[in-house]
């Protein structure tokens, strides 16, 4: 059971409804995590935003996906794990190999996908002060500094729906079920 209520459309504050409206319409459902953040309507519309935001970067969806993956396993973030597994698989295409890789934070044969999910487990454990190697092998796989700023910026947004997740502890939508990832990574109990 969520320790923090689960809000809807009709339970919602007006300035959350036609954000937490869009959100199901554009989901099929709402996700549970919309439904915590709206009992904050400011949160609600940092991470639409955000997403929103996100969405845009030059970094292609299955990059982004290896990103917010990630980050939510290393955040221990059972919930953001199965939604981009989700999102990995139905939209980006994402192999079951990778995925798993994902997951489970191992290595990945696809070297820019390898690159990014080096660069975001390097920006949570240094707090964003990555080191000069660390840049030089992300830039070596391709990419560029604005790459490496919208690493920063994936994990910001993974951070604010990881961190929520934790704290409300929503169940995961039945649509998701399929994709339950429940072996929080080492780095999660850190």
């Amino acid at each position: 059971m969520s320790r923090i209520p689960l809000l809807t459309v009709e339970t919602a504050a007006d300035d959350a409804q036609p954000r937490l409206a869009a959100a199901e319409k554009a989901n099929g459902f709402l996700p549970n995590l919309l439904g915590v953040l709206a009992n904050a309507p400011a949160a609600l519309e940092a991470y639409l935003t955000l997403g929103g935001i996100n969405a845009k970067a030059s970094l292609t969806l299955a990059e982004r996906e290896t990103v917010q993956i990630t980050a939510a396993a290393t955040h221990g973030c059972g919930f953001c794990v199965a939604g981009h597994t989700a999102i990995a698989i139905k939209k980006a295409n994402l192999d079951t190999a990778a995925v798993e890789g994902l997951r489970t934070i191992a290595p990945l044969a696809d070297l820019r996908l390898a690159a990014v999910q080096a660069m975001t487990l390097a920006v949570i454990r240094t707090r964003g002060a990555v080191s000069d190697e660390e840049l030089a092998v992300f830039k070596a796989a391709g990419f560029t500094d604005a790459s490496a700023l919208e690493v920063v910026l994936g994990v910001s947004l993974a951070t604010l729906c990881n961190f929520a997740n934790n704290l409300g502890q929503p169940e995961l939508n039945p649509q998701l079920e399929a994709y339950r990832w429940d072996k929080p990574h080492a780095l999660a109990a850190e």
